[in-house]
């Protein structure tokens, strides 16, 4: 499954990174503490957070995740929007819950 894929099977809204739009999803990853996710999350996942200083695009170009989805309906600041762009790291925006949103994450079939 693609990020593509992923904005329309979740009730989830595009906020920046247009250009990763084609990128694989090959799981999901969830936290909140920088250093532990840098650690942690694998390659390709897509990372649910409610983090959305511009560190979280540092992280997420160091760890080659595909997108970032930002829970709660968390408010980005406007340079992490823009930092994104730049890197061509989706984020995505949610109001559900980091739990709820993963719920529905799991039930996408990522292999499709």
């Amino acid at each position: 499954m693609t990020v593509a894929q992923l904005l329309n099977n979740l009730d989830v809204k595009l906020l920046s990174g247009k250009d990763g739009l084609n990128k694989k999803i090959s799981g999901f990853y969830i936290g909140d503490m920088l250093s532990w996710v840098m650690a942690k999350a694998e390659e390709g996942q897509a990372w649910i957070t409610i983090q959305t200083n511009i560190n979280v695009v540092a992280v997420g170009v160091m760890t080659d995740i595909s997108c970032i989805i930002i829970a709660e309906d968390a408010e980005v600041d406007p340079d992490t929007l823009k930092k994104a762009e730049e890197e061509g790291i989706p984020i995505l925006q949610t109001s559900l819950s980091a739990y709820h949103i993963a719920i529905k994450c799991a039930s996408v079939d990522i292999h499709e």
